[in-house]
């Protein structure tokens, strides 16, 4: 069997996708994360959300035409993969932006005010996931912020418990997980790149919550986390600060313990050590073996030369090859060349 292969998450937008994503919103959409959504929908109106179809089923044929084993749908309705979430939430309030430092100060934003008890909504993502699921037949995976990351972008003038903030996020995150569950979707990752930032926090009730995230999914669902250490806001820039890599090693025990059947780190911006994947006995390891941060193009001998090196660490069984994470910074020319690289390296094992 080779190597399977999926996707992280973002997709770049077709240009006909009237929302961007924030990274590239001018200055003043990206003070204020409602004003994207609100002149798409009163430019578009219902047309928007056509358009947004159509996008979906676009990006993934061509991640199926890629020879991507487990597409996303591309998150191309998504102007920042967070808030999308959030706008669905009781609790969280978009009128109300608070001033904060995000990342471990590595950029500041307003963001929305958490004002009450946050809780789930009536569900979104089963529609986002049907239309995306129609037009193929391999799966499609669902992604998802996580309790710390959503903590990490939002500002809370309610609980000044983070453990309790974190335990109401992960209940209304369970109830979407479990819709789209019995809906038949059976790739749900959570993002929790906050996790690399601040392993103190995922150790202590971080790694719970996100359990607790996935509470009563039906057996066959492959539960998964992404855990990059951070991307700057445009491509080849080296003076972003990422999470200290060593933090990887910190938080693997107990991953490899935790009620999940994959990890997904990075590993193609900033290698790792590779005995890091020796600390996985039980959990499917998603290797990032493309930069999506880069504009430089992997070969395909470059990436199958990671690969045989981690298999010496890992069993092939538990291993999958993916991008470091979304790949919204990149054209969809890079993209599809990286992909196929990675296509074409993963089926040589």
């Amino acid at each position: 069997m080779p190597v399977l292969t999926t996707t992280i998450g973002a997709y770049p937008k077709p240009d006909y996708v009237p929302i961007p994503d924030w990274f590239k919103a001018e200055s003043t959409l990206a003070e204020d994360p409602t004003q994207a959504l609100d002149a798409c929908e009163a430019c578009h109106g219902p047309e928007a959300r056509a358009l947004m179809d159509r996008a979906t089923r676009e990006v993934v044929l061509e991640q199926v035409r890629l020879g991507i084993d487990i597409p996303t749908d591309g998150e191309v309705r998504r102007e920042n993969y967070i808030h999308y979430h959030c706008r669905h939430m009781a609790g969280i309030d978009f009128a109300r932006l608070s001033p904060k430092a995000m990342r471990g100060g590595q950029w500041s934003a307003a963001v929305p005010t958490i004002v009450g008890a946050v809780k789930g909504g009536t569900g979104f993502l089963v529609r986002d996931w049907r239309v995306a699921q129609a037009v193929t037949q391999r799966p499609v995976k669902m992604t998802l912020p996580g309790p710390l990351t959503l903590m990490d972008s939002t500002a809370d003038a309610f609980y000044g418990d983070a453990r309790r903030l974190a335990r109401d996020l992960s209940l209304a995150l369970n109830g979407e997980i479990r819709r789209l569950a019995e809906a038949g979707c059976r790739w749900i990752q959570i993002d929790e790149p906050t996790f690399a930032r601040q392993p103190d926090e995922a150790l202590a009730f971080g790694i719970e919550a996100l359990e607790r995230c996935f509470h009563r999914t039906p057996a066959g669902v492959h539960r998964t986390v992404h855990i990059c250490c951070g991307y700057p806001d445009r491509l080849d820039s080296d003076t972003y600060r990422k999470a200290p890599p060593e933090n990887y090693f910190r938080l693997a025990p107990a991953l490899d313990a935790a009620h999940l059947d994959a990890v997904s780190i990075e590993d193609a911006h900033r290698p790792n050590d590779l005995s890091l994947l020796e600390r996985f006995r039980q959990k499917t390891v998603i290797l990032g073996v493309i930069g999506i941060a880069r504009s430089r193009i992997e070969s395909v001998a470059e990436i199958a030369s990671r690969l045989r090196e981690a298999l010496g660490h890992i069993d092939q069984a538990r291993l999958m090859a993916a991008p470091d994470c979304g790949l919204g910074m990149l054209t969809r020319d890079q993209v599809q060349a990286k992909l196929a690289n990675m296509v074409s390296a993963a089926k040589t094992f």
